[in-house]
């Protein structure tokens, strides 16, 4: 992406600096942000002097002191989002008021004039946000004596211009592929949710005190937002821009190009293995590596876990598990068909849970909610080591005997979710951006009809029948 603007930089930044001018002289849009920028962090200060004196009159001053943190955070975050209007009408916005056709006719090549749109919307929110940074931090140590660590603070303005990047470049790429700013403004709920729902992860990691972890989130949102550059730079096209009117809701259309993909040129259930489901297999060749290694990743993570969260020794006795343990479980409600069932369920809601999350994540949420399963896998290998255990008869004894079978479809099956996440982040050559994620969509649903479910179809079966006699076998007496 930088190799492809190499150092002509300075193009698009002629349009950045034409477009702060331009936004810095209208009154209606600076007016409301210097106002809004300035009054809530008075109001997140009295907030802090309210919460502070509540809880020092309970003797827990600590609640106060990790309160503030969070309310910093808030004050970076509000004006991000009432500014995210200038990056939705960036694109959209003009050609509604045609005031685009000049711009689009200047030599500036589709990928300058995306970055100079870009950064000029970036430029308000994040001169709003240090502004409330500021204005909240004077206020609240003239009044309660408060002041951050230096790593604190660091942390603080790191997430709040990522978090700026993120919802700005997911903003622009709205305003650069819908044909009405009431359609952007719409579609901008994809945005500002998720951004909550991660502000709201961020404030019970800042009330934990865990601060470290802030650094994971960071770089998450900066992986985040590199692919939604790259996927707005990838599918931007001046011409397209000028000449769609209208976008149409065509199901017929997209369940025939779906089912065109997912079908191929297959005449029967043994062509379609050998010849489509080969070929989608290959197309995941690297999405495959990268999900071996987020797995390998997550067992070290894991395994690092219980170091920090120990375990009571009296929950890591082995020393009841015998026959006796299995037959004192309920055979008809776990060793049985319905067992089974349950078990394959449940691994195919986690894997649907993964695939939505993927699919405004560009994957990355949904090989985190893969990796989860394995993170538990090393976090226990590791606790129960201290009692002596290898972490390879663990591994041998409780993962293994459904595991042969149940890590390689989580390796497919998180293959498949990174694909489509890359698909939208990369060029969609000799089709639309439509076709395209059908396509990655119908190859999500051949991994996982053909070789998925009968994978964990057959995990179940081990992991209801064979592992836990293999574990008593193995760990008993």
């Amino acid at each position: 992406m930088i190799a492809k603007i190499g150092w002509n930089i300075a193009p698009a930044l002629i349009v950045t600096r034409r477009e702060v001018r331009d936004q810095f002289r209208d009154w209606r849009i600076i007016f409301p942000i210097v106002v809004l920028t300035i009054l809530f962090p008075g109001l997140m200060n009295f907030t802090a002097r309210q919460a502070i004196g509540f809880v020092e009159r309970y003797g827990a001053p600590i609640i106060g002191d990790r309160l503030i943190p969070f309310l910093l955070m808030i004050v970076g975050f509000f004006p991000i989002s009432i500014s995210l209007v200038i990056a939705l009408e960036s694109f959209v916005g003009e050609k509604e008021r045609r005031s685009i056709e000049p711009l689009l006719s200047s030599p500036l090549t589709d990928v300058q004039l995306y970055f100079g749109k870009l950064l000029a919307s970036m430029v308000p929110p994040l001169l709003a946000s240090y502004l409330g940074i500021f204005v909240y931090l004077f206020s609240v140590y003239t009044q309660v004596g408060w002041k951050p660590e230096p790593a604190l603070l660091v942390q603080i303005v790191l997430l709040t211009t990522v978090q700026a990047l993120v919802m700005v470049s997911g903003a622009v790429v709205v305003s650069s592929q819908t044909t009405s700013v009431r359609a952007a403004n719409l579609l901008a709920s994809f945005i500002i949710i998720p951004m909550a729902l991660l502000i709201q992860g961020e404030s019970i990691v800042m009330f934990w005190g865990r601060y470290s972890a802030l650094w994971l989130i960071i770089f998450a949102q900066v992986l985040i937002a590199g692919l939604l550059v790259r996927t707005g730079v990838a599918h931007f096209n001046r011409e397209e821009l000028l000449g769609r009117d209208l976008d149409m809701l065509n199901l017929g259309w997209g369940w025939r190009v779906f089912k065109g993909a997912l079908i191929g040129r297959a005449t029967s259930v043994g062509s379609w293995y050998t010849r489509e489901l080969t070929s989608t297999l290959k197309r995941v060749k690297l999405p495959s590596a990268l999900m071996v290694l987020a797995l390998a990743a997550g067992l070290w993570l894991g395994g690092q876990q219980s170091k920090v969260f120990v375990l009571p020794e009296n929950l890591l006795n082995l020393d009841r598990l015998d026959q006796g343990w299995i037959e004192g479980i309920d055979y008809f409600r776990f060793f049985s068909i319905s067992g089974i069932g349950t078990v394959w369920l449940h691994n195919i809601r986690a894997i649907l849970l993964a695939t939505v999350l993927g699919l405004f994540t560009f994957g990355v949420l949904g090989a985190i909610v893969l990796m989860l399963p394995i993170m538990l896998i090393g976090y226990f290998m590791m606790s129960m080591a201290t009692t002596g255990l290898q972490p390879q008869t663990f591994f041998t004894a409780l993962v293994l005997p459904h595991g042969i079978l149940e890590i390689p479809a989580i390796i497919l099956a998180g293959a498949s979710i990174l694909r489509i996440g890359a698909t939208l982040a990369s060029p969609a050559r000799g089709r639309t951006i439509g076709e395209a994620w059908l396509a990655a969509i119908a190859d999500w649903t051949k991994i996982m009809v053909g070789l998925v479910l009968p994978l964990l179809l057959g995990a179940a079966v081990l992991e209801v029948l064979v592992t836990p006699r293999l574990a008593v076998w193995l760990l008993g007496g």
